[in-house]
């Protein structure tokens, strides 16, 4: 009884069946039938109903329907709660400033590009989909349109004064953009990459009069000795400088490949595809292909010419290096040589000091008698010794005399 009442409680919330068609099952309410075969009857029909819909592909598929459903919509809904907001800064054409905050579900949705593409990497590149460019360039990111320019989170990059003093009157034709008779997308590109030039010339203004004070401390003939704590100054700086040279290397590397890439340079001519007539009325018989290639070509130039001051740099470095290294060596052979000097001295005063060694020994002789052997010995033990002394000194000398050349 105590297995059927709790068997009447859990069917109804198992199967679903009516209360009182469980309660009849399970108390034997059908004529002749026992008890315990109510019981069993029970449990099959329970189990032919729970297997039913097992069995049923129909009610398995709605099932797994709505579970599938139910899954997506949890995490659409997390995918959004977790995506990341960006703080944008849109410049348009007159060089008009606005700034608000979008997710970055919705932005790339906006400009009808993939989520990938709002990417942050630290290295430079320029590429093109859905007829937008996308620059990354360090710590800065831009989305260009035909109609504006896009930056994304600037916030702690220190761009405050060139985003809203200097790249406005650029866009707006105020600045000394070479390209503002072209379409949008040139003079956001070249105020970007003027960006990037000027930082990359920063830095090697700053780097240039440290390295080359320093190196003008290391290499001064009146210091016999080298300031650790310089080493120390010149070791950063090289490292600085060699961080740079990877810098400007990725921005060459970054602008050749647009340009080896004829599609490439008629992709990023944004208001070709977009606006056929507007760039009909602004081309006047000028390629914009031909015109963007001019553009990367004259960054590319200045990259260059960063590039040969760097290296200009390095080699000054290299050479420092070298003499310093020169230096050393010609006090370590100083030093050598004067220690070898002293060895041969104590060589030579040990070998004449065996006379006063014999002289020394407590032996009688009638030598001792006599007040003026004294002094006898001891000259001959310092003339000795002086006279070795100078002979291993010349033979020193004639062994590191540089030969002659030969004589043709």
């Amino acid at each position: 009884m105590e297995c059927l009442r709790g068997l009447a409680q859990l069917l109804p919330h198992a199967v679903g069946l009516p209360r009182r068609t469980l309660c009849a099952l399970a108390l034997g309410l059908t004529p002749g039938v026992s008890p315990v075969a109510s019981c069993g009857r029970a449990a099959q029909m329970l189990g032919r109903r729970r297997a039913a819909p097992l069995c049923g592909p129909r009610r398995l598929r709605v099932a797994g329907e709505t579970h599938r459903f139910r899954t997506s919509d949890v995490s659409q809904a997390t995918l959004a709660s977790v995506a990341p907001v960006f703080t944008v800064t849109k410049f348009d054409k007159e060089g008009k400033v606005t700034s608000f905050e979008r997710k970055k579900t919705d932005l790339y949705q906006e400009l009808g590009l993939q989520a990938r593409d709002l990417r942050f990497q630290h290295l430079m590149s320029i590429t093109t989909r859905n007829n937008r460019i996308i620059m990354r360039m360090e710590y800065l990111k831009a989305v260009i349109t035909p109609e504006c320019l896009l930056i994304l989170d600037y916030r702690n990059l220190n761009l405050e004064q060139w985003l809203f003093r200097e790249l406005p009157s650029q866009l707006a034709g105020e600045g000394q953009l070479v390209t503002y008779p072209l379409p949008f997308e040139f003079r956001a590109i070249e105020a970007l990459l003027q960006y990037r030039i000027n930082t990359l010339q920063g830095k090697l203004s700053t780097l240039q009069p440290l390295i080359l004070e320093t190196l003008e401390a290391l290499v001064d003939p009146k210091h016999s000795s080298v300031d650790r704590s310089k080493l120390h100054i010149l070791l950063q700086n090289g490292k600085s400088l060699s961080e740079l040279e990877t810098d400007i290397k990725i921005f060459k590397e970054s602008i050749l490949e647009i340009l080896d890439e004829a599609e490439m340079l008629e992709e990023l001519c944004l208001t070709k595809w977009s606006d056929p007539q507007v760039f009909e009325e602004s081309s006047a018989g000028i390629d914009h292909a031909e015109e963007m290639e001019l553009l990367l070509e004259n960054y590319y130039r200045l990259a260059e010419d960063l590039s040969n001051a760097a290296r200009e740099l390095r080699v000054l470095i290299d050479d420092s290096q070298s003499i310093i290294f020169i230096n050393l060596d010609s006090h370590r052979n100083v030093m050598m040589r004067l220690n070898l000097q002293l060895t041969m001295g104590t060589f030579s005063l040990s070998l004449f000091g065996l006379m006063g060694v014999a002289f020394g020994m407590n032996l009688e002789s009638s030598l001792e008698e006599d007040h003026r052997v004294f002094w006898l010995i001891t000259g001959i033990m310092f003339m000795g010794s002086g006279l070795i002394w100078r002979r291993l000194l010349s033979f020193l000398g004639r062994q590191l005399e540089t030969p002659l050349p030969p004589v043709v």
